[in-house]
């Protein structure tokens, strides 16, 4: 199975959990996180990640709507933290955090969690198969497969080109954050400049790379029509976060939070607009190999529209009803990273053990996400119990 889909929980967002916290980032990073695992639970029963002789296009449209936003929003959230954090901490203290917080996860990941998660889809083309020969040959002789903590060396290496770019300029994201503080009454003009930004970075790489092809070294991969993208909404991001991060477009008294159904009023036109792109696709265009330059010049605008559009829908609706009062979002918080990184290899060993009962996809979805994240919080739970790993997980 491609992971072409895959994201992951900020992990530049500390682990803390006192009253200066932002309670509507958390809960927003938190319900991120829970789309990962959705994104998981159901994509095997997909039309097009058909994995399981059980699907539902209400998944495709699930996973179309996931897949299309939640990189990109992880990479803005990540950059939230992250010019704040250079200004207030020595940079070997931040480097060191960085990469006890993210590289060292995603060393064990790939030795470890991985190779469990991805010998429940060996089994199912190779019942006889040893989880050691798995082993040996995944890091050896490839593929070997990073799963969804790819995010995780990206945003290692988006953290340490931020290290450079601060230390040669610490203002040099004063113009992205002055628009940041004008978005306080007129978060339209941010919006206009995500989309034009990632519009002109996504557009002609998706042309000429197709969504489809991979970038990969061993465990390092990385989409090829979104290397420019997401460093991108990572660097919107730490423009936004560089200061007043409080007063300006993110302010729970501001214009996005007072606006939020005009955003989800162009996520769900933009949406809408790529389900007619794959009608064509599939009736009108056959399903080609090769799709003509319009069609991804197309897509790729509708993409980017439908992803600046949910990132303000989301932060806005978290800014004006999730600000205060009790959450379920407030339990999983401070499991939430932990969560993403042990929850692979459990959603597909779930799917793996549901693949010959005869039951609607629906139902199989329900017990796959349910048991995921029930599962993963608990092991989470419990790994979080063992001395140091809270400066981890």
């Amino acid at each position: 199975m491609r992971t072409s889909f895959h994201a992951a929980v900020v992990a530049n967002v500390p682990a803390a959990t006192d009253k200066s916290r932002d309670v509507a980032l958390d809960r927003a990073r938190t319900f991120l996180m829970l789309m990962v695992l959705l994104h998981h639970s159901v994509i095997a029963y997909t039309y097009f990640g058909h994995t399981d002789p059980k699907s539902w296009i209400g998944f495709d449209m699930v996973v179309l709507a996931t897949d299309s936003f939640f990189m990109a929003t992880f990479f803005f959230l990540s950059g939230l933290f992250v010019w704040p954090s250079l200004a207030h901490k020595e940079l070997q203290v931040f480097l060191r955090e960085r990469l006890f917080r993210l590289g060292l996860p995603f060393v064990i990941g790939v030795l470890t969690i991985i190779p469990v998660a991805y010998y429940a889809i060996e089994l199912r083309q190779r019942p006889d198969a040893s989880f050691l020969m798995f082993w040996w040959k995944t890091i050896t002789v490839g593929p070997w497969p990073s799963g969804p903590i790819w995010f995780i060396w990206v945003l290692l290496v988006f953290d340490l080109a931020a290290c450079l770019l601060f230390h040669l300029s610490p203002k040099l994201l004063d113009p992205i954050n002055r628009l940041a503080v004008r978005g306080y009454g007129r978060p339209t003009e941010l919006f206009i400049l995500v989309l034009a930004v990632t519009a002109v970075v996504y557009i002609p790489m998706r042309v000429y790379f197709g969504a489809g092809r991979w970038f990969e070294i061993g465990p390092l991969s990385l989409q090829a029509s979104r290397v420019l993208l997401y460093p991108t909404y990572f660097l919107i991001g730490a423009g936004v976060g560089a200061a007043t991060l409080d007063r300006g477009l993110l302010s729970a008294d501001g214009r996005l939070a007072k606006s939020g159904w005009s955003w989800i009023v162009a996520a769900l036109v933009a949406y809408c607009l790529l389900w007619v792109l794959i009608y064509v696709k599939r009736e009108i265009l056959q399903n080609p190999v090769w799709l003509p330059d319009w069609y991804e010049a197309s897509y790729g605008l509708f993409f980017v529209t439908f992803s600046a559009a949910i990132l303000f829908a989301i932060f806005g609706y978290f800014l004006r009803f999730k600000r205060s009062g009790f959450s379920v979002l407030d339990w999983m918080q401070a499991h939430a990273y932990g969560m993403f990184l042990v929850h692979y290899p459990i959603v597909l060993w779930i799917q793996y053990w549901l693949f010959n009962f005869d039951v609607p996809a629906i139902a199989k979805a329900l017990i796959a996400f349910v048991s995921t994240v029930l599962l993963s919080w608990g092991l989470t739970a419990a790994l979080r119990t063992i001395p140091g790993a809270k400066r981890v997980l």
